[in-house]
């Protein structure tokens, strides 16, 4: 059984990420858009680019993984093909997870477009590269999962496009992207702390800048519970839908 799941999901992620992940409007707006935010920042403050890139690597991470994911299952479901992939050989968690690891290899690859330019303009010195691509794998899996979860709680795409917009953009603002969660009044701090974009921050600027400490590992911990509770939660609902 777990050949055929693990099967299942590979062919899942590969029919997703030829069906809608990688068209040209997709890739440009995966990478664009998170620039434009920090960019944007700069401006007003052109001496912080260099601090924030790890936010926009997080931010990148976030919307390449959630965007599409957030619409996809919905989506299937409108036109009954995910009630198809429900007849196969698989079962449900699996093929929720084919369709989490589309969105996270998506939102990797996009991420690696932008790693790539932002360390050609401040140079790769000092990085720890382990703590780096450990950060950036547990980001994409918790954001797919949101994503997934996001896909899975609603029944039309629009409503799927706002229930997401909702929650990535008060976490684009208190994840500390832009300002430093440290920096906000204690009570934006608590609802800071709740929010996974944190410890994707945070974790990205340990590894960025070459450290790797107790508060980093707690970071990954951290969102390796936000990816597991909400992959179990996307799995719930998702089965009480298709009941």
């Amino acid at each position: 059984m777990w050949r055929d799941d693990l099967r299942g999901m590979l062919y899942i992620a590969l029919k997703d990420l030829r069906a809608y992940y990688f068209k040209p409007p997709n890739i440009s707006w995966g990478i664009l858009f998170p620039f434009a935010f920090v960019l944007a920042f700069a401006i007003r403050n052109p001496g912080e680019l260099r601090g924030l890139v790890p936010g926009l690597l997080a931010l990148t991470v976030l919307f390449g993984t959630s965007s599409m994911e957030a619409i996809v299952i919905v989506f299937e479901r409108r036109i009954g093909a995910l009630e198809r992939l429900v007849l196969a050989p698989v079962r449900l968690p699996a093929l929720l997870a084919g369709k989490l690891l589309g969105g996270m290899v998506f939102g990797l690859t996009v991420t690696l477009v932008v790693l790539v330019a932002v360390l050609g303009a401040f140079g790769a010195g000092g990085v720890h590269w382990l703590l780096l691509i450990l950060t950036l794998l547990t980001s994409a899996a918790t954001f797919a999962a949101l994503g997934a979860f996001v896909s899975v709680a609603v029944k039309e795409v629009f409503e799927a496009q706002t229930l997401a917009n909702f929650i990535r953009f008060p976490m684009m603002f208190l994840g500390g992207v832009f300002v430093p969660v440290a920096s906000l009044p204690p009570g934006l701090q608590v609802v800071a702390r709740l929010l996974p974009l944190t410890y994707a921050v945070e974790a990205l600027h340990a590894a960025l800048a070459g450290g790797s400490s107790p508060e980093a590992a707690l970071d990954l911990l951290i969102l390796a519970v936000f990816a597991i509770v909400l992959f179990a939660l996307a799995v719930r609902v998702l089965a009480q839908r298709l009941d």
